[in-house]
Parts: C-alpha cells; structure tokens; sequence
C-alpha cells in the first residue's frame, strides 16, 4: 500500500509472537515489516522515513474483535470514518464490526458493502461479523455459508443472544464447517428480565432494578456445553463474573474449543461508579449519582468479579480484550436510568484505562500487550497482531509516562458518552501506523474528527 520505507528506532519494542522485549528497531517497507533490527547509528537509515521513540513502547497494532460502528444506519453515533478514526486515536489498526446495524449484517449485500466502503473510506482496517440468525431475531439461522463468503470473521446477534438452544446448537454445527468462531451474547434475558444494572447493594441504595450475576453465567453453561457438543469454536464476549469464570476454566480443561474476551471497563470499573463520583462512595446519595455514562451490558459488577477478572485475564483464563466501543447520542444518554441506552466509548480510552493495572502491578506490560494483539489475531487466524517479517505494517507507539486528562469532546468519536471524563489516566498512544502510512499522531492530531457536531456535544 504505501511506497515509503520507515524506521521506528530506539523504542522499546514488545512482540508477543517473537519474544521480542527489548530496544531495537522496526522497519517498514511498501506496508509491511521488513525487519526488527539491533539499534544503530542514525545514518544507517539514509532512505528511510526515521520516527524517533526513544522512552516509548513499540506495540504491533491493536486488534479489537468487538467494535459497534453503528454504520449503516444509526450514522449520527457513529460512522465507518468516525470510528476508524476513533480506533487510530487508540492504537487500533484492526476493528471487527458487529452486525447490529440497520440493515442488519445478514447477508451478503450488507457485508460487501460495509467492506467496500471501509476500504474507501476507512483509516484502519474493518472486519465484518455476520448475523447469526435473520434480522438477529433467533428465529431462523442467517445464511452462514454467503456470509462466509462475503468476509465475514465470525457470526454473533451481539445484544440479542440467541435464547433458542436448538438455534444455538444448529449454528454452532454448521459454524465447524465454515472454521469460523460463534459470538453469542452471555446473558439469558429471562433472568435478568427489568434489570439495568448489577443486583447488590448499591443497586438496593439506589432503587434500581438490578441483574443477577447468574444472568451471565447460566448462558455460558449452556453455550459451553452446545460447544462441546457440536466442537464448535465458541467466542465468549464481554465476560464479566466470578460464576462465568469458573464454568470458562472447568471447559477449558475439558478441552472445549472457547475463548473469551474482557472489556476494559469491566476489568477497572465496578457497580459503585453507578453513583456517579468515579468509583468512591457517597454518605448521601447526591445529585451526581445515576450516572447513565455507566449504564452499560453486562452491567458494571462488584469489586470481587473486577478482581476475578483481572486475576484470569493475567493468568490467560481470558484469552483477550475487546472493546465493546459502543457510542451512543445525548438524547441516549441525558435521561433516567431506566431509559438509558446500554453503551460506554471506549476506544480512545482502551490502553490507557487498563494501563493503570500494569502501573499496579496486577499484570505485566507484556501480558497487556499480548491481548490486544497476538490473542485477537490468533482468534482470527490471519497475520496480523506481531511485527514479523512480511506482516502488515501495523504498529502502536505509546508514550507510557503521559499524564492526560480525559476530555471527551476531544474524542475522534461522533460521541462522548464515557463515564471516565475527567479522569486522569497514564499511558497514551502518541503514534497509529497503518500498513506502513501514519494515520494519528497526537503531536499532528492527524485523523482528529471532521464531520460536524459531536453526538453527545454538550451533554
């Protein structure tokens, strides 16, 4: 893709995939890593493009598997180049989209033309989940095969989860023959039916209807146990309980075909932050409590469950992070509780919030790393995710002394709904390279947004 040849020197580079963690330099040609060198003299990079990130970290691209674009048909939330921007801003050079678009991802039509115009139009790679069932309603398995076809990386009815376990077992079958993974919301509504938050005592303080933890872990039983029937690849999004964990580790060992991804936001916000004063917890509960920023699916949990999931996520019990980027407008969002759409922006946020486990010490710099890049891209199956020779030249510099405040009206998102505005969080990414072309850099704020009006501006 890109004609330049570029030299990344004097970073500290960690690559998973390698067992690269040291200072040398990473080299790029026409899009793709030519080499991971031994640092040298500026001169020995004559042709090249040279990026200096002295007392920075070199990262292979981010991968996120579980990315709302909301394109088409909510596009005032967000686009294909809002978003892909957004993911630039983050460290990420590969974002796969979930279908809950309207039309909906189910066929072959929408796919291509989500592809076709995130080729065009995208500053970062796009990956296509499909529907698992038609229009996502569980009723009728969507045509898996032409969606295969079409580019699809794996098949999910994201909020919808498919409650027909003969459904489920059917498209787990028949997703063995495509080798491609199913995606299934955990959370079985009936048990959570009226709930908008996590059960327990601060939902109790706050008179909000709460959702049992057992919501999430009963679906993982049952999908884990469909998986090990059909031996089908089962992907399990946003896991978030104690109970899940321990169905997780119990398949595992029994040599179930399963992953499973955490959300940045699960592995450092708990329930408490529902009262709106960034974690702590208030004599009286006052007018900043009910903060719908923090509304989201599953709900924010306990203390326990943040410190479980964080332990599993070290241990690699839980394969991967994901986003779960789900921008909203203001109007989903200056509102009840109740009413509040499900959703936090995550993107820009991602490393840096996760981050602050590593300055903690409850995982490893290279633990961090590696579930960002080389655990998403094996999940995938494609080349991506390392900085080995001949894979796209896709990297993260990230500056891991940088103090910043979080401003969401300075997010590359169309929308602010963040619960962290405000915060200050350590670690940044300063420099996205994709295929070999920069496309963000904070001292250039190339790929800032461009389209108008932010969606939740003024909120």
């Amino acid at each position: 893709m890109a004609a330049r040849k570029l030299a990344i020197i004097g970073g500290r580079v960690i690559d998973p995939v390698q067992g690269i963690d040291r200072v040398v330099d990473v080299l790029i040609s026409n899009g793709k890593i030519t080499g991971v060198a031994s640092s040298s003299s500026d001169n020995a990079y004559d042709d090249y493009e040279v990026i200096d990130a002295s007392g920075k970290i070199v990262s292979p691209g981010f991968v996120d598997l579980h990315t709302h674009l909301r394109d088409p048909g909510q596009e005032w939330k967000e686009t294909i180049v809002s978003g892909t921007r957004a993911a630039a801003h983050g460290g990420f050079t590969t974002v796969c989209a979930m279908p809950n678009t309207d039309p909906v991802q189910d066929s072959a039509a929408v796919v291509e033309d989500v592809m076709r115009r995130a080729a065009a139009d995208g500053v970062v790679r796009v990956l296509p989940i499909g529907a698992i069932s038609v229009g996502q309603h569980g009723k009728q398995l969507a045509p898996m095969g032409e969606l295969a076809e079409a580019g699809v990386i794996g098949f999910s009815d994201d909020g919808n989860p498919v409650a027909d376990a003969n459904l489920m077992r059917q498209a787990l079958k028949y997703s063995v023959e495509l080798g491609l993974p199913i995606i299934n919301h955990a959370e079985d509504k009936k048990i959570g039916a009226g709930g908008v938050m996590s059960a327990g005592l601060v939902a109790t303080r706050l008179g909000l209807a709460g959702v049992p933890a057992e919501a999430e872990t009963a679906m993982v039983a049952r999908d884990l146990h469909l998986a090990d029937l059909t031996k089908a690849r089962l992907h399990i999004p946003h896991i978030s309980t104690i109970g899940s964990l321990v169905a997780l580790r119990s398949a595992k060992e029994c040599g179930v075909n399963v992953t499973a991804e955490v959300t940045p936001h699960h592995l450092t916000l708990n329930d408490e932050w529902v009262f709106g004063l960034k974690g702590e917890i208030p004599a009286q509960v006052g007018s900043e409590a009910y903060d719908t920023n923090t509304k989201v699916n599953p709900p924010l949990r306990s203390r326990a469950d943040v410190e479980a999931v964080i332990e599993a996520l070290s241990e690699g019990l839980i394969d991967i992070i994901a986003t779960d980027h789900a921008p909203h407008a203001a109007t989903d969002k200056v509102c009840t509780y109740d009413e509040a759409a499900h959703g936090i922006n995550v993107l820009e946020t991602a490393f840096a919030s996760v981050f602050g486990l590593v300055d903690a010490s409850k995982i490893s710099i290279e633990r961090l790393i590696e579930s960002l890049t080389a655990g998403p891209a094996a999940i995938l199956g494609r080349d991506l995710g390392s900085l080995k020779k001949g894979f796209s030249g896709d990297v993260a510099i990230i500056d891991p002394g940088s103090k910043w405040v979080v401003d969401p009206n300075e997010f590359a998102s169309k929308s602010v709904n963040t619960p962290l505005r405000g915060v200050e969080l350590t670690g940044r990414v300063v420099t996205t390279i994709y295929q070999g072309e920069t496309v963000f850099d904070l001292r250039g704020a190339i790929g800032t947004f461009s389209e108008g009006v932010k969606a939740g501006a003024g909120q």
